[in-house]
């Protein structure tokens, strides 16, 4: 696997820098990651055969940049920060795919200019709430117990390479604090509860082709979720992962690779 060039670009008046990392050749896709900061992995480098594969990080978990997410206040803020972004980028139509919270932004970035975004590919997306069936709030989760919450197979490869904690002890305490801090980069625009206004936006994308892919045993966000997101997209599809938890496109990265990828290029 051959590592993805890495850009920086400067946004909010040159007070949010994004590193992107870009690889492949054809059609652009924007991946929006996770709470848990971005891996560049099997996943992404089977899109980037077919795809030149955006995937930038969220403000704040850029390694030595943790400040720049104080610039950013709002959910609001966010999503015209990444619309900056994909302008300097010069990407002015492009496919999102978006996991998790990543999901959630990547509809309400095409919410704002629909224009720009051809097709959506949304892996156990959050943005919407139901009593009967809340979303279990990741930041009270114990670090140990994670693996537990997100990954089918806690112990498996996909599980280990996410939530690895060196031997090192000062390499170890670093990486609990990077993690502690992406998902405290993620929760200032998710939490107390993961409604933030998405149905009253998504009517604008209601027609956009979408993909909605679920972890066959997602214990984050529950499976219900899908109707809910079906019920507000009137052209989207349903694909459900086996041996998957709230990640399937890091535990069946070449299952979830293919589809994400035909549906993308269909």
């Amino acid at each position: 696997m051959t590592s993805p060039e890495a850009r920086t670009v400067a946004v909010w008046r040159k007070l949010v820098p994004f590193r992107v990392h870009v690889k492949g050749q054809g059609p652009a896709v924007v991946f929006f990651h996770g709470p848990w900061g971005l891996t560049w992995d099997a996943f992404l480098d089977a899109l980037a055969r077919r795809f030149t594969v955006y995937a930038p990080e969220h403000p704040g978990t850029t390694p030595g940049e943790p400040e720049t997410i104080q610039h950013v206040q709002s959910l609001w803020d966010l999503v015209l920060c990444y619309d900056e972004l994909l302008d300097q980028l010069g990407v002015s139509t492009a496919s999102f795919v978006g996991h998790s919270f990543g999901a959630m932004v990547a509809c309400e970035v095409a919410a704002l200019r629909p224009s720009r975004v051809g097709k959506l590919a949304l892996l156990d997306p959050i943005g919407f709430w139901r009593d009967d069936a809340p979303v279990v709030n990741w930041t009270l989760v114990a670090p140990a117990e994670l693996p537990k919450w997100v990954f089918h197979d806690p112990d498996g490869a996909a599980a280990k390479k996410l939530f690895a904690i060196p031997d090192d002890r000062e390499e170890a305490a670093l990486a609990r604090t990077r993690l502690s801090w992406a998902m405290g980069c993620a929760d200032k625009f998710v939490w107390p509860i993961p409604d933030k206004g998405l149905k009253r936006r998504i009517h604008r994308i209601e027609a956009t082709p979408t993909l909605l892919m679920w972890g066959e045993h997602d214990r984050l966000v529950p499976l219900v979720y899908e109707q809910e997101f079906r019920r507000h997209l009137t052209r989207a599809r349903v694909e459900i992962v086996k041996r998957a938890g709230h990640a399937p496109h890091l535990e069946q990265a070449a299952e979830a690779a293919t589809v994400v990828a035909q549906f993308l290029a269909g």
